[in-house]
């Protein structure tokens, strides 16, 4: 998708909004859809959350029939408070949080293993009742290859790390526009 810079701002300003407000019941004020459509548009999104460049929360949705402006808003709140991997923010915290957003494209069906990109493509796996997904910029900030990456999305589906090898598993992939308030 491509956003403006104000619309990546919009947006960013919005995901903190929605995290400060829940500490005084506030709600964030929705931006004027005539001036910036691409807000309007139904996409998925997710919303990580970081203090000093560790993890404090990452949610979204693959996909979402609400407004992206609205899902940024609900992803962020979720990363915030609802992650059960974390304890909820604190207020003291707000003011340490880096907020990175991925706005996803529809996924698409992926053939083989040589179609994927590392830094390109996220991963959506669903294999035995079981769903994972990883955001395109994981692989290069941790360093994988294609095998690691491979493995860190079985197991996050709660899959043996090395089931892909034994077969091509169903895979969508996505590509993300990724910006953060560290730009």
């Amino acid at each position: 998708m491509n956003l403006s810079d104000e619309e990546k701002t919009i947006l960013l300003k919005a995901a903190r909004d929605s995290i400060a407000g829940y500490f005084d019941n506030r709600k964030s004020e929705e931006p004027d859809y005539t001036q910036f459509p691409q807000l309007k548009l139904n996409a998925g999104a997710f919303v990580t959350l970081t203090i000093n460049k560790k993890l404090r929360g990452c949610i979204g949705y693959i996909q979402s029939d609400d407004t992206l402006y609205k899902t940024v808003v609900d992803a962020a709140r979720q990363a915030a408070f609802g992650d059960p991997r974390f304890v909820p923010v604190d207020p003291k915290e707000l003011s340490k949080i880096s907020i990175e957003i991925s706005v996803l494209s529809p996924p698409f069906k992926m053939n083989s293993y040589d179609e994927i990109e590392l830094g390109k493509h996220g991963l959506i796996v669903e294999e035995m009742g079981r769903r994972g997904l990883l955001l395109p910029q994981v692989p290069t900030e941790h360093g994988m290859n294609k095998d690691e990456y491979l493995s860190a999305l079985c197991q996050k589906a709660g899959l043996p790390s090395t089931y892909w090898k034994k077969r091509t598993l169903k895979i969508k992939m996505f590509t993300a526009t990724i910006f953060s308030d560290k730009e």
